[in-house]
């Protein structure tokens, strides 16, 4: 038996005696093709599996937020060090793209999400599909990326996933409606995410299970639509991102470092900054505390700021890494790259 504790905080028990293969950590494991590549969130598993609850192994919040995790992880960690010359150099290069408006924030998802940017309610219930399933499309081979054709343009990875929900949409199928995911099948789940090639979006089943129980939750407890739970965060971003951490397990990004438990909330992170993004900062995206979101510990950021030079590994991680070596959820090593990322 092999047990392992997903993001979500679902558990797992696998029955199989075959080891993992490289394509079963998500989120909280990572591999290297350049440089290194964190995964995203859930495991798969070659084998049968069995969901013992949906549960909620950390019912209370923990103690540190990620912004104070990752100082904690930082000031212990044995395989990342941060370089503060590099950090410099990363946070000159943000700047001097800031200034020359060469990037926008406010910007970002307008040129860059293929979904209907309108400043209304319908936006948020688009995002928080997205979010909710914006996990796990890492692949080992370039050309094996998760993809899907819109509107005469291909996408990969999550920007796929963006595509299949709004060319949803343009089907006329209510796929960010919660009355209608709550009880879609996974049949139509797998028809709505199909690739471009025909194959299966990863781990169909799991993005199954989370679309059901968030639209379940968002039934019983915002009326629903996600929209008045963000409603109810009274325009703050740590009150909003406490709401989604707390009502949607699938969302609870936590673990336990050296004794310590501490979280991450990379998709409940990113969900907040996407509503903030599309409606500019006004309306139902006017957070005051924003800065108080940090960056998201995903598997990309980890590369550019090794790239930069900002942190550095161990010649042990270095190793690991150069040979696909997987880490599973909540290993030290994939800890340690995901929280020195944030406190950089």
């Amino acid at each position: 038996m092999i047990c392992d504790r997903f993001e979500s905080t679902t558990l797992i028990t696998y029955a199989t005696t075959k080891a993992p293969s490289a394509r079963t950590v998500d989120e909280l494991g990572f591999c290297q093709s350049s440089v290194s590549c964190l995964l995203d969130v859930y495991v798969g598993h070659v084998g049968t599996y069995k969901i013992l609850s949906a549960c909620q192994l950390f019912m209370s919040p923990p103690k540190m937020k990620p912004r104070e995790s990752a100082a904690f992880i930082a000031s212990v960690s044995k395989d990342v060090k941060l370089n503060p010359v590099g950090i410099k150099r990363v946070a000159s290069e943000i700047v001097q793209a800031i200034v020359s408006q060469e990037f926008e924030p406010n910007n970002m998802m307008i040129h860059s999400y293929p979904l209907p940017v309108i400043e209304d309610a319908s936006s948020i219930e688009w995002m928080f599909v997205a979010d909710a399933l914006n996990f796990s499309f890492w692949a080992l081979e370039e050309n094996a990326h998760y993809s899907v054709e819109l509107r005469g343009n291909q996408y990969t990875g999550y920007m796929a996933l963006c595509a299949a929900i709004t060319k949803a949409q343009e089907a006329s199928i209510p796929i960010t409606s919660a009355k209608y995911y709550a009880n879609v099948t996974k049949e139509t789940v797998n028809e709505i995410f199909m690739s471009s090639t025909g194959e299966p979006i990863p781990l169909l089943e799991q993005r199954w299970i989370i679309l059901q129980e968030c639209g379940k939750i968002i039934n019983d407890k915002f009326d629903g639509k996600f929209c008045n739970c963000v409603r109810q965060s009274g325009n703050s971003a740590q009150k909003l991102l406490e709401l989604i951490v707390s009502n949607f397990p699938s969302f609870r990004d936590e673990g336990i470092f050296e004794g310590e438990r501490v979280s991450f909330y990379k998709r409940a992170q990113i969900l907040v900054a996407d509503i903030w993004s599309v409606f500019k900062g006004k309306g139902l995206g006017s957070f005051s505390d924003i800065d108080t979101i940090t960056m998201f510990a995903d598997y990309r950021v980890p590369q550019a700021l090794v790239h930069f030079g900002a942190m550095e590994y161990s010649e042990k991680l270095n190793k690991l890494l150069s040979t696909n070596h997987t880490f599973m959820n909540g290993d030290q090593e994939e800890m340690e790259i995901r929280g020195c990322s944030i406190h950089v």
